[in-house]
Formats: C-alpha cells, sequence, structure tokens
C-alpha cells in the first residue's frame, strides 16, 4: 500500500492502494502500459485510487477531465511530444515513485454559455476558457468583470480566461503572463487585438467572475471553447473558479509543475 500524500498547503489527501493504467492508443505508449499492467497489476478506471497515464498533455487533460472532483490523483509518464504536465517514463520503481510523488491540486475554471437560440450550457476547463471569430470577419466582444464592464467593445479574432495551469499553454503563445502555480490569479489575454491595438490583456484575481457578451452575434459569430468542449453562436459567457472540483497531478520530487512554469520564464 502507498503511503498518504500531504500537499504543501496541509491539507488531506487519500490513501492510494490501487493502480490504473491509461495509454493514449499509440503502439509505444500501449505497449508500455501493458507491460506495466503485468508488473503491476491493474483495476478498472472506475476504482482507481491512482491513475497513472502513458502519453502527453492531451491525455493528462482528458484524463483529469474523467477524475474531475474525486479526489483521485493523476501520475503522467511522457510519450507524446511536448510532456509539460508528464514525468520521464520508467518502469523501474513505480511503486516507490508513487509513494515519493508532490501532488499540485489544480482549480477548473466553470463556463456557463448561452446560446443565440437561448439554449444554456456549462462545461469544465483545466487550462484555459476561449472565445473565437467562426467567419473570416473578427469578433466584437464586451468584457465584463465582477459586474462593471472594463472594456466595452474588444474588436479581436479571440479572447481567453487562463489558469495558472494553463497559462504556458495556449495563453503563452498569444503573448499572455505566465502565472506561478500557486498564486490565485487568472491571465485575460486577447487573440490578435485589433481595437482597442495596445491593450495586452489582464491579470485578475481568481475570485473573479468574467462575463464576455457578443456583439452584430449574426453577423460575427463567435465560438466558445473550455479546453475540448465547443459551444457555437455565443451570445454570453459567464466565467469563474469552481473550487469544488479540483484536480491532483502527481510529480516526481524537484520536477513538479511550480518548477516547471518557473522554469519556462527563462526560456528564449
Amino acid at each position: 500500500m502507498l503511503r498518504n500524500w500531504a500537499s504543501t498547503r496541509g491539507d488531506a489527501v487519500p490513501t492510494i492502494a490501487e493502480i490504473s493504467f491509461v495509454s493514449s492508443g499509440t503502439p509505444e505508449a500501449d505497449a508500455a502500459a501493458e507491460a506495466l499492467r503485468q508488473r503491476y497489476g491493474n483495476v478498472p478506471f472506475a476504482d482507481a485510487g491512482v491513475v497513472v497515464a502513458l502519453g502527453g498533455d492531451g491525455l493528462m487533460l482528458q484524463t483529469l477531465h474523467r477524475k474531475m472532483g474525486q479526489d483521485v490523483p493523476v501520475y503522467g509518464m511522457n510519450f507524446g511530444s511536448v510532456g509539460f504536465l508528464m514525468n520521464d517514463y520508467s518502469a523501474e520503481d513505480l511503486v516507490a515513485r508513487l509513494a515519493a510523488a508532490k501532488p499540485t491540486h489544480i482549480y477548473p475554471l466553470e463556463m456557463k454559455v448561452r446560446l443565440e437560440d437561448g439554449s444554456e450550457h456549462v462545461a469544465l476547463a483545466l487550462n484555459e476558457v476561449s472565445l473565437f471569430r467562426m467567419t473570416y470577419q473578427a469578433v466584437k466582444i464586451e468584457i465584463i468583470v465582477d459586474g462593471h464592464t472594463r472594456l466595452e467593445e474588444l474588436i479581436c479574432d479571440g479572447v481567453l480566461l487562463s489558469t495558472p495551469a494553463g497559462s504556458t499553454a495556449y495563453n503563452l503563445s498569444a503573448h499572455g503572463p505566465i502565472l506561478p502555480i500557486d498564486s490565485p490569479l487568472l491571465a485575460l489575454t486577447p487573440i490578435s487585438p485589433f481595437r482597442p491595438r495596445r491593450w495586452r490583456g489582464a491579470i485578475l484575481n481568481n475570485a473573479a467572475t468574467v462575463t464576455f457578451r457578443t456583439r452584430e452575434e449574426a453577423k460575427r459569430p463567435v465560438s466558445a471553447v473550455a479546453d475540448n468542449v465547443e459551444f457555437q453562436h455565443v451570445v454570453e459567457v459567464i466565467v469563474r473558479e469552481n473550487r469544488s472540483k479540483r484536480v491532483t497531478l502527481l510529480f516526481d520530487p524537484g520536477t513538479g509543475l511550480d518548477e516547471r512554469v518557473l522554469s519556462e520564464q527563462f526560456r528564449y
């Protein structure tokens, strides 16, 4: 049996006794997963106390979404191209590695959307909530923070709101700021802004509620995406952090997400 994990914040974490292996489906990842199952055993995904994910960051996000709010940690081993959320692969001493692993907790953004047809939908995002133009025309979006209009009209290709975990992903590519992983902050970043041309975004408290309202929707349709869940023809999007649905990633000592986020700021 693996020992209890204690987070750096001192909150309790579950005892881990059973491992479930998941694979991204590539031949290399499938072969490694099967070898690990033969060596360490395997329980069904629904019964897992800890999940070991073999693949890339995409598989990690999918796995975290499947275990959202269940207090089941996920330990990734990299078989992808980037592997920012993964540990190095090794079949040796896996139980000891899991016992020594350090947890990082992430809280998702909850996106509530209202569509042109009046329907309403909800989705969760661990990286970011993004709004995009659906056609060749730029979109016009009003940005409201905690009930106050901060930008009456942003003309752009899109705009995104990122968690600290997602700040090194699409947010960084859109020239948004990198946020320390344990910071109580969110990054609001425009995508190819036209007006106001010099606005480069904002850093918000993670308790903020951000509302996006689209303008001229019939002429300039907008889609909204929470990680990999998309809704088209949105007229209003409300985003806030959901503190009841946390996920837990496990990292080998000295390679945690806080160190990776810090190191990313010194890349050139």
